[in-house]
């Protein structure tokens, strides 16, 4: 009930700034709309040398981009409660670290789920075909977004509310250039593809976009991961 009472008041606090929210939701499908844009002005045949930008893999990347918006998002909701000591005044009341947490995480929840689903729909658009293998990617997209928002706990917790935009930037830039969202790490070699793969976001892009394959028998390493 505690925490229940907590996620009631964070999202007041989330609509209460409704252009953040509209550009959390919105801009992973601008840029959707761009590429594709982009695309047919460039020609189709050219899909063949940049499969990464094929509409299921294109999809399954920019759910993920969508994603590292709510480590910002997240982020900025904690240091504003600590900025202005919400955080301290509720330690007076028989509230525990769980509380806190998941107060935090699970209305961020129902923000990744529009975000992918907006994204798929518009995807559909394109060229991206119904199937049941779109629902398993909403499933297994799930531990991604939690991944996220739980970044931006701990970057909420730990630094004041000016360095929380420019380190969740940082973790936002990353998230594209170590997870080969717009450019194809499995096809390329070398240090950079091993430092890639340390980190987690390369798994996620590669999660989604098995899902969306149906390529099932390779879902579970990155899953795990």
């Amino acid at each position: 009930m505690r925490t229940l009472a907590f996620c009631k008041r964070n999202i007041k606090e989330i609509i209460r700034d409704p252009l953040s929210l509209v550009f959390m939701i919105g801009f992973p499908v601008v840029l959707l709309l761009f590429f594709q844009v982009m695309i047919l002005s460039i020609g189709l045949e050219s899909l063949e040398a940049t499969p990464q930008f094929e509409i299921n893999s294109l999809s399954a990347s920019i759910s993920i981009f969508g994603f590292s918006f709510l480590t910002l998002f997240t982020g900025m909701l904690i240091s504003k409660d600590r900025t202005s000591s919400f955080i301290v005044r509720l330690r007076t009341t028989p509230m525990t670290n769980n509380d806190f947490i998941f107060g935090y995480v699970l209305p961020m929840i129902p923000i990744a789920l529009t975000q992918v689903l907006i994204c798929f729909l518009t995807a559909l658009f394109f060229g991206l075909k119904f199937s049941l293998n779109l629902l398993l990617a909403i499933v297994v997209l799930f531990p991604s977004a939690v991944m996220f928002i739980s970044l931006g706990v701990l970057i909420g917790c730990l630094f004041s509310d000016k360095a929380v935009g420019g380190i969740a930037s940082l973790i936002v830039n990353l998230a594209v250039i170590l997870g080969g969202m717009f450019f194809p790490l499995r096809i390329m070699k070398g240090a950079f593809v091993t430092i890639a793969y340390i980190f987690p976001f390369a798994h996620a892009v590669d999660l989604a976009s098995f899902a969306i394959l149906g390529q099932y028998s390779k879902i579970l390493k990155p899953l795990i991961i």
